[in-house]
């Protein structure tokens, strides 16, 4: 069995008050944005120093992320900066669960924020016509599987009060929002959040160690890469559903996107980020194994090389700016009342720079 050594660090606390911890306290969230916001800070006040431009970057947990890793690992952004004129300095922020990110974002803590669809429609639908959040790329297609360690759950309408399914964020994570999708096509859409209150704030590292050791309330996890494919390797946890399944195909779970302050008043640095986006997505491509090893290097993953390649190699997966079938879930979201407003395509809360793109 794969190490469960991936990053997880437990706390002493029980689970059941973490989770709790987690999704309840104000305080978590106030400590993750103070930290956030210290890190900006200290990072202006060097790049200030020294007369660069700072760019700050929210990255989170998982694979999802492979492109920034490589960005970060290879120093795509100064290299690309410089060859623009521009002297940069990149800050990375890593935090977890799509309202951090939004929090940190609106507050001015970060420039450019990771996370997923959910997280970003939230944040666009907020700013619409204020601060107007909108996606800038996509980070690639992947699947995410919600995963169990109970043996007598094999559909979602197996799901009962003494479950707790681990989410990164809840009701606002791009999980969150596909577990409500594909709750509504089976109850109908008055039923959407029937399984809301089931669901639990967890980091991704910390729900799959609780998810394969067992023994705890959360009986379910709603993952993403690497964490599905270790979990499954467990012959106690099995699939429950994708969210291939749940859209009908190949979906984009996760995007870039920014302010519309940092693409209108910052365009060179923004063509400078893309520019080292499409390199990283072109260089995992090409070099899948030297792309694992960079996952581990940068992440201190415990996971082999081997499986981290066989994950990146994986036909269901792909790396590319162009977002797909992030449309379905914007109008679900609209139709539940999720979000007021209603996108009429994909490009809405997209830049307008991304129309060239046939995404969906």
């Amino acid at each position: 069995m794969i190490s469960l050594s991936d990053g997880m660090r437990m706390t002493r606390m029980t689970l059941h008050h973490r989770a709790m911890f987690l999704r309840n306290s104000v305080f978590f969230r106030n400590s993750v944005l103070t930290v956030a916001l210290a890190v900006g800070v200290l990072g202006m006040a060097k790049s200030q120093e020294a007369g660069a431009e700072t760019l700050r970057i929210a990255e989170q947990y998982g694979l999802v992320y492979l492109p920034l890793h490589v960005i970060r690992d290879q120093g795509l952004l100064e290299e690309k900066a410089q060859a623009a004129g521009i002297d940069l300095d990149v800050d990375w922020v890593q935090l977890s669960g799509g309202a951090n990110v939004n929090s940190a974002l609106l507050s001015d803590s970060i420039d450019i924020a990771s996370a997923g669809v959910g997280p970003l429609l939230t944040a666009w639908d907020r700013t619409y016509g204020s601060l107007d959040v909108r996606a800038l790329a996509a980070l690639g297609e992947f699947p995410n599987d919600l995963v169990t360690n109970d043996p007598d759950v094999k559909t979602l309408e197996d799901f009962g009060p003494g479950d707790k399914i681990a989410v990164p964020a809840v009701t606002v994570s791009v999980q969150s929002r596909l577990l409500q999708m594909a709750v509504a096509k089976i109850h109908g859409e008055d039923q959407y959040d029937r399984l809301d209150d089931l669901t639990v704030s967890l980091p991704h590292p910390d729900a799959t160690a609780a998810l394969v050791s067992g023994g705890t309330e959360i009986t379910a996890h709603f993952s993403n890469i690497p964490y599905q494919y270790q979990e499954l390797q467990d012959p106690d946890v099995h699939r429950v559903l994708s969210s291939y399944d749940i859209v009908g195909g190949p979906l984009t779970p996760t995007l870039i996107y920014a302010t519309s302050r940092f693409y209108q008043d910052r365009p060179e640095v923004y063509r400078v980020f893309l520019a080292a986006l499409e390199e990283a997505d072109h260089f995992i491509s090409e070099h899948p194994r030297e792309s694992a090893e960079i996952y581990r290097r940068v992440t201190n993953s415990k996971l082999d090389v081997a499986t981290l390649q066989s994950i990146i190699e994986d036909p269901d997966i792909r790396y590319t700016p162009i977002p797909r079938n992030t449309y379905p879930l914007a109008t679900f979201l609209h139709q539940v009342g999720a979000i007021r407003h209603e996108p009429t395509s994909w490009q809405d809360y997209f830049i307008e720079d991304a129309s060239r793109w046939e995404g969906s």
